[in-house]
């Protein structure tokens, strides 16, 4: 192991950085996306329920790996037939690399996963709330983004780190599609070193560290809302 982190420990540590990357880069499309489908979920209107339901439910229903080849591999793959079809020579050439084909399914699964947690955030304010914004005059909308979705913050931010935890282990799946993420480094490592073992051990020491690094500031933040109620 000391001779894996001497030899490879800048090579493992930018890994873990592109890892971090790619995990906030997903984070921040989930966020806008969770919000979306949530606002969608939380609507009266039967066809924003039915288009966001669907979303979520669909997605989850997927394996991540799945949806990791069916954006890298399949959606190129459809523009550029299309370009083909249609002589469109922009379509024709189109490609995703690792990091933009790994964000978007990354993105995609963690944004109905968040769109749930956000739905449930929005629904655990007391419905007298937005009673009182509407009786002041205020609008659905800016009830909502004033008066709502600031309280519903504040229950939903365990969560949402929770889910940078899932989201950061779940990048050791976008080896298949060649991200150069920590996991894939990792098989390079043990490649070339043929000490399978200690690369494992080195890899999984470094997923924990950060992982329960995260994990301790989720608690923390929980007792400190908690202690705020």
């Amino acid at each position: 192991m000391i001779s894996i982190l001497q030899n490879y420990s800048g090579m493992l540590i930018m890994a873990l950085g592109k890892t971090m990357l790619l995990t906030l880069l997903a984070l921040l499309f989930a966020m806008v996306i969770g919000m979306i489908f949530a606002l969608m979920n939380v609507s009266r209107n039967r066809v924003l329920n039915c288009i966001g339901t669907i979303y979520v439910d669909a997605v989850r229903g997927v394996p991540l790996i799945v949806l990791a080849f069916f954006i890298y591999f399949g959606v190129p793959s459809g523009i550029q037939q299309l370009g083909k079809n249609f002589g469109i020579a922009a379509f024709e050439q189109f490609r995703l690399t690792a990091l933009q084909g790994g964000t978007i399914a990354l993105a995609m699964n963690c944004g109905a996963y968040m769109a749930e947690i956000i739905r449930a955030g929005i629904q655990s304010v007391d419905k007298g709330q937005m009673e009182a914004s509407r009786s002041l005059g205020l609008t659905y909308g800016k009830s909502m983004r004033l008066i709502v979705i600031p309280q519903a913050i504040k229950t939903m931010i365990p969560s949402i780190i929770n889910q940078f935890i899932i989201t950061l282990k779940d990048t050791s799946i976008l080896s298949v599609i060649g991200f150069p993420e920590l996991t894939n480094v990792g098989k390079t490592v043990a490649n070339n070193t043929f000490m399978v073992l200690q690369t494992w051990a080195v890899i999984a020491i470094f997923y924990m560290v950060v992982i329960i690094t995260l994990s301790k500031i989720a608690k923390r933040i929980e007792r400190s809302l908690n202690r705020e109620r």
